[in-house]
């Protein structure tokens, strides 16, 4: 009798294992994805289209630990027929990535209306978008009242300039190096106004530039002369 029970009990085992192996996949595919939500960074990006301008589109995407995507298309200059399409990777400084998603949450990620409405001169259409593991969310304006809104605008648009010169400065640097001294000179007057953002963001083209003997020593020295300035001291955002 205590060996019929022995063998009934190890069959009724045998018939739940099935379902033991089931749970314990699921619980693990559930902790995965959990895992997966959680290490997900979250991102802010920040484009602009306008047509007929130099660039004519742009987009800027920060993730939370500070890695940066920089992508844009159009003309070189306004007086040039040369297009070019431009893209790049960068690391935002730790204050700047912090202060953009401060004002995310403070725009409340851009999840109702932030345009003002108002019937003013266009200047450019552009779209904020938050994403995270929980969130998804965007708006599209031309000109926004809120403050938050406001200050991240004027932060992403000090951070494309820098990058346009680096589109630029790629360009002439390899096709049209006499250019290089107007451009970089255009360059250095911004930065030293606080209109530019994020100036380590075009540090190899810099530095490209100053080691190249085959460019004037001026241009040279100016080029060494901003890859010194002190990012902080070069942005009022």
């Amino acid at each position: 009798m205590t060996g019929d029970h022995i063998p009934r009990h190890r069959s009724a085992d045998h018939r739940n294992w099935p379902q033991v192996v089931l749970t314990v996949f699921f619980l693990c595919l559930i902790l995965v994805s959990e895992f997966a939500t959680a290490a997900e960074p979250a991102t802010v990006s920040f484009s602009l289209d306008f047509p007929n301008s130099s660039p004519e589109h742009y987009l800027i995407s920060v993730q939370s630990d500070g890695r940066a995507h920089y992508e844009s298309s159009g003309k070189i200059s306004a007086d040039s027929d040369a297009r070019d399409d431009y893209q790049t990777d960068f690391v935002f400084s730790d204050a700047t990535r912090a202060r953009i998603f401060e004002l995310a949450a403070q725009a409340h990620y851009f999840s109702g209306k932030i345009d003002s409405g108002k019937k003013l001169a266009f200047t450019g259409a552009k779209k904020l978008v938050y994403k995270d593991g929980e969130r998804n969310s965007s708006a599209d304006y031309n000109f926004s009242a809120l403050a938050p809104v406001q200050q991240i605008t004027a932060i992403f648009q000090g951070v494309g300039a820098t990058l346009e010169y680096g589109r630029r400065l790629t360009y002439f640097h390899r096709y049209q190096k006499l250019a290089l001294d107007d451009e970089l000179k255009g360059m250095e007057d911004q930065a030293r106004r606080g209109d530019l953002g994020e100036l380590q963001a075009v540090k190899p083209v810099l530095q490209e530039i100053y080691e190249d003997n085959s460019v004037m020593n001026v241009i040279r020295a100016r080029a060494r002369r901003i890859l010194d300035m002190n990012p902080a001291a070069t942005s009022r955002n």
